[in-house]
């Protein structure tokens, strides 16, 4: 009887099994747990395991329950604590087991993606791309006495993501409970991952002499924004070369001193058709990258690829949960954070079965993410969580033979965009103060044509 309704969802709502079984892979129980031993410094378990805290939290993250409250109300029975008690083991995770749950599950899914050959090819053919930028978490409700009397909107923290465009993962965070803190404050554990051949790429906020220069020091290589405020010295004048769909592009070398010593790197210049929505007309690009192995041109289409971690973050901000706003405390925030960044694997699976490509270009995050908070609780109550226990302990190969044989089941008709076409300028609608509303069943019938009463 189980063999059938297990079928049942698999041939119905194949996304919905294929998630579900990831996730208890990657946060099985004893795994989560021991994670958490070795992260902690001054929070520890005792009747509420930090497994059991990850669990219920990925079903707000993921928009299954629409709040912590609703999540404790589901899974009281197995939670066995107070709902005091699990906000206050949520309010004090640590930063530093946040990111390195973040990480450390990132690491297994990056795995599994490679192995299921779900993975693009490297923007940079040879080297390894790694895309960073700053996010800071939307403001929260007033919920704590100390905000209640702030006209202001109280920020909970910001951190920094590093991206793997490759397998569409953020593989690093760098969280910070200061919401006001400058991002560069953060760069320091930012280079600390920084190894050779990879080629970094981050926006203008990130251009400092620190960061251009322990980068090149680590053979590594930069694909930055020239900040405005960032001191350089020409060696040769702006020589055109060429054209890009966004611009014409000019190329010259620079220097620029760190610490006493003296670095060259290339000034790649971007003259754009069309300005920018903070109106820059004009846009610089710092790279320590050899010309013979990207050209200017190639580095202003390298660079517009930054767009995709801003993508993520609209992603998990629009589909997932991943801002909660009821979550004031920092900490409580932060790892909500952090675990939305995990839950953010699916694509890559249906990727190495249906065409990275494809998925990419065509696949919708909404409709993916409501396909499995529609399916999820009804298939819980038919599959109960015993049921799911064998995945953690399944053979890898036989693990990625299931998800495999899942992803074919998908039919991706079922979740692709919806393309609209270019806007259209409207005309300004006069305001008349004197008809402050309208009847829509009078226009209707003074334009038949409109109407199908």
């Amino acid at each position: 009887m189980l063999a059938l309704i297990w079928q049942q969802f698999i041939e119905s709502t194949p996304v919905t099994v294929i998630a579900h079984s990831l996730m208890e892979r990657i946060f099985a129980t004893e795994s989560i747990d021991q994670l958490f031993e070795r992260y902690a410094k001054k929070q520890y378990q005792q009747e509420l395991l930090f497994s059991t805290l990850v669990s219920l939290m990925s079903l707000v993250v993921c928009g299954i329950c629409r709040s912590v409250n609703a999540a404790y109300r589901l899974k009281a029975k197995s939670v066995g604590v107070s709902i005091a008690a699990l906000y206050s083991k949520l309010q004090r995770v640590e930063p530093e087991v946040s990111r390195g749950l973040m990480e450390e599950t990132a690491a297994e899914l990056k795995g599994i993606i490679e192995l299921l050959g779900g993975q693009k090819a490297p923007l940079l053919a040879g080297y390894e791309c790694r895309i960073f930028d700053g996010i800071s978490l939307a403001g929260t409700e007033k919920r704590l006495e100390v905000l209640r009397h702030q006209s202001g909107k109280p920020l909970p923290g910001k951190a920094i993501v590093v991206y793997d465009p490759g397998t569409k993962l953020a593989v690093n965070v760098f969280p910070c409970e200061d919401g006001h803190a400058q991002e560069r404050s953060l760069l320091s554990a930012v280079l600390a991952q920084v190894k050779a051949q990879q080629v970094w790429m981050g926006d203008r906020n990130f251009c400092t002499c620190e960061l251009l220069a322990k980068v090149s020091d680590k053979q590594a290589y930069f694909v930055i924004r020239q900040h405005g405020q960032f001191p350089w010295q020409a060696v040769t004048p702006l020589a055109p070369c060429g054209k890009t769909e966004t611009g014409e592009v000019f190329e010259q070398t620079i220097l620029f001193e760190y610490a006493g010593k003296t670095y060259q790197c290339r000034r790649v210049v971007v003259n754009l058709f069309h300005p920018t929505r903070d109106e820059d007309t004009q846009i610089a690009i710092l790279t320590n990258l050899p010309a013979e192995v990207a050209s200017a041109p190639q580095i202003a289409e390298f660079y517009r690829q930054r767009w995709q971690v801003e993508t993520c973050f609209g992603s998990l901000t629009l589909n997932f949960n991943g801002e909660i706003g009821t979550l004031a405390y920092p900490k409580a925030a932060l790892f909500s954070f952090c675990l939305a960044l995990v839950t953010y694997t699916v694509r890559a699976v249906l990727g190495s079965v249906h065409g990275v490509d494809k998925i990419e270009v065509a696949l919708s995050d909404y409709y993916l993410v409501d396909e499995i908070q529609g399916n999820y609780r009804g298939m819980m109550v038919a599959l109960p969580p015993q049921s799911w226990q064998c995945f953690a302990a399944l053979p890898l190969s036989e693990f990625l033979d299931c998800l495999q044989q899942w992803a074919t089941q998908v039919s991706l008709k079922r979740f692709l965009k919806s393309p609209r076409g270019p806007k259209k300028k409207k005309p300004k609608i006069p305001y008349d103060p004197k008809h402050l509303h309208v009847s829509t069943a009078r226009l209707l019938r003074s334009n038949p044509q409109q109407s199908n009463i």
